[in-house]
């Protein structure tokens, strides 16, 4: 019979042995999860492995929504206002009762509301806010105008819990959120827009413009470039009229010449209507000028055109006219010349 003593430090040693190549395979085991689980994570999104949450479904969100879901997206929606998320639950959206409960459900949460603040409570307060309810891995696509230091910030926030934050503000109005043929800038990680380019092509087409913020940045300028180009497009009508030319025939005139542009197809005819029902909003977009102003300031900018623009459609707003489109900054012009272009398509040049 061995001795007990070897024969225990022989058993202790294969023992020994034993545990540390379980060990060395569970560590093994793990690594390969781990580099499956972030191919896995960069995989493109898909209806098959991305849950999608929806923050704001207004005038622009529920149509750039609506298009998730007949692509065959799970959706989850919040909105302050239920009545305007109805339509998105009647063709298969869920309703969460608060931004973290719909982020607790999804893997991408996209917001689309009003204001800074409004972005600052939906998506970063404490207890309610998506970010307080999101996964690590977990995606925030914020399409709100708003400023870049907040954009900054949501990053920083989302970083901060193993989750990433896209800035991505959109322009083209509501018709483009209805034929999905937004322009997108985006800002932030460009492997994580990458990620959402399936999600962002069924709404428009995205252009990765910078690191966080430059989405917020380049939204601004485009912005700027808007009000400026809608003063000339206003004061030409006016100058138009008051010359005694039939409005209507100017602006297909100057439509396919070097005056023609995106502003004079999407609110020329409208402006001819009287029909100034908000594609966007007059409140929004003196937001919106507000912040370009703040920037500039910092920037140490002089830009008399914005500042012009700024002005005029903050008398609409003195007017308690902020609720409707902003094609209505011909109501600034008019009043300010005391005409009125309610005959500019009646009358038709005589022979």
């Amino acid at each position: 019979m061995p001795p007990l003593l070897p024969l225990l430090l022989v058993l202790r040693s294969r023992t020994a042995h034993s545990y540390s190549r379980s060990v060395s395979s569970l560590v093994t085991l793990l690594r390969r999860r781990r580099s499956m689980a972030t191919v896995a994570s960069t995989d493109p999104a898909s209806p098959t492995n991305t849950r999608v949450g929806w923050i704001g479904t207004g005038i622009m969100g529920r149509s750039m929504c609506a298009h998730l879901l007949n692509a065959g997206y799970t959706v989850t929606v919040f909105n302050r206002t239920l009545s305007k998320a109805q339509p998105l639950l009647d063709i298969g959206a869920h309703l969460a009762d608060s931004p973290h409960s719909l982020a607790s459900q999804s893997d991408v949460v996209f917001s689309i509301v009003g204001y800074p603040s409004d972005v600052r409570h939906v998506l970063l307060h404490p207890s309610s806010g998506a970010l307080s309810g999101l996964r690590p891995g977990g995606i925030i696509v914020d399409m709100t105008t708003s400023e870049p230091s907040l954009a900054s910030e949501l990053s920083a926030a989302a970083s901060s819990k193993n989750c990433s934050a896209i800035d991505a503000p959109v322009s083209g109005g509501d018709r483009g959120a209805k034929t999905g043929t937004l322009a997108i800038f985006a800002g932030g990680d460009e492997s994580v827009v990458q990620k959402l380019n399936p999600l962002f092509a069924l709404m428009g087409k995205v252009n990765y413009m910078g690191g966080s913020g430059k989405g917020q940045f380049a939204k601004l300028a485009n912005q700027i470039t808007i009000a400026t180009t809608m003063v000339g497009l206003v004061e030409g009508m006016v100058y138009a009229h008051k010359a005694g030319l039939n409005v209507e025939l100017f602006l297909n005139a100057i439509s396919t010449g070097a005056a023609g542009s995106k502003s004079l197809d999407l609110h020329g005819s409208r402006i001819l209507k009287r029909d100034f029902e908000p594609g966007f909003f007059v409140n929004h977009f003196v937001k919106d000028l507000g912040i370009c102003l703040k920037e500039c300031q910092n920037m140490g900018l002089a830009l008399p055109g914005l500042a012009l623009a700024q002005q005029l459609y903050l008398s609409l707003k003195a007017h308690g006219e902020g609720n409707l489109g902003t094609q209505a900054l011909i109501l600034a012009l008019e009043r300010l010349n005391n005409v009125r272009l309610d005959n500019a398509v009646a009358s038709k040049p005589s022979a």
